[in-house]
């Protein structure tokens, strides 16, 4: 599929297709990594990595655990 590079503002904006972008799992505002690998232009949308609880507890250890923080005196009618 062809489509235009096109000026915007100092730079220069690429218009994807709707059936494009669906298929790449893009939308208005996701964040794409833009590189070139041997003359060719990618763009590769940056997948968020999805954490689960059980492997970031799995990673705390005696030497990695801090003890309890001064959070202050109550205000309000916070009770202690």
């Amino acid at each position: 599929m062809n489509t235009k590079v096109q000026k915007w503002g100092n730079s220069l904006g690429l218009r994807i297709p709707k059936s494009l972008a669906e298929e790449a799992g893009v939308e208005a505002g996701s964040t794409v990594d833009v590189s070139v690998r041997d003359g060719d232009l990618v763009v590769k949308p940056v997948r968020r990595r999805r954490y689960r609880l059980s492997d970031l507890l799995r990673r705390v250890s005696s030497k990695n655990i801090h003890g309890e923080v001064d959070a202050g005196k109550p205000r309000g009618r916070e009770v202690w």
